[in-house]
């Protein structure tokens, strides 16, 4: 049931950097398309004073989530969520680790405008994976990855930071904070106006 990420050890402590700057001292995340459960068991470990929810809308996404976050008192059960329904729980910030780019663009959309109506004003959401920006190079890699990504399905690609941040303002989110990462990644930190 319990299901491996190899990125997740590689990228999970810059992504805790940037979460330790980011995130409120105490309170509630949402963590939207959780996946393995991985990146969630570890965040609780590192922010133990917040509480976490974890979601995917895959069963067995939620049974590995589970297998991971078994007895981590800070965790709650996850929540089968579809993105793109933009139906979440209030939460004090909201994280989504490599979604935007592996889901079709109506889960960025969903993700947004469910962001826009959970999070209260001056909440986080933060959006972390591989991006496009205009007038940037995209990484040789990168490009190679957004190939294989359309093979498997040809809704899923590398968004643009500016499309993300258009369509985020209709929600009230405005894009705070740029953060460069390993592997040629970016962290998006939105807040809610």
């Amino acid at each position: 049931m319990r299901r491996h990420a190899p990125a997740t050890e590689r990228n999970r402590d810059p992504i805790a950097a940037v979460l330790a700057e980011e995130l409120p001292a105490r309170g509630h995340v949402l963590e939207i398309a959780s996946g393995s459960g991985e990146h969630c068991a570890f965040f609780a470990g590192r922010f133990a004073d917040l509480v976490w929810q974890p979601s995917d809308p895959d069963a067995d996404a939620l049974a590995s989530i589970a297998d991971w976050c078994a007895g981590l008192a800070n965790v709650r059960a996850p929540l089968e969520i579809d993105a793109a329904t933009g139906a979440f729980p209030a939460a004090d910030a909201i994280l989504c680790v490599n979604m935007v780019h592996i889901s079709p663009w109506e889960a960025t959309l969903g993700l947004l405008a469910g962001a826009g109506t959970a999070l209260a004003p001056g909440a986080p959401l933060i959006l972390y994976g591989p991006y496009r920006r205009e007038g940037v190079a995209t990484a040789p890699s990168n490009e190679q990855f957004e190939l294989w990504l359309k093979d498997r399905d040809s809704r899923f690609g590398l968004r643009f930071v500016e499309a993300v941040t258009a369509a985020a303002a209709p929600h009230g989110l405005s894009l705070e904070r740029l953060v460069e990462m390993p592997a040629n990644n970016l962290m998006l930190v939105y807040r809610r106006a």
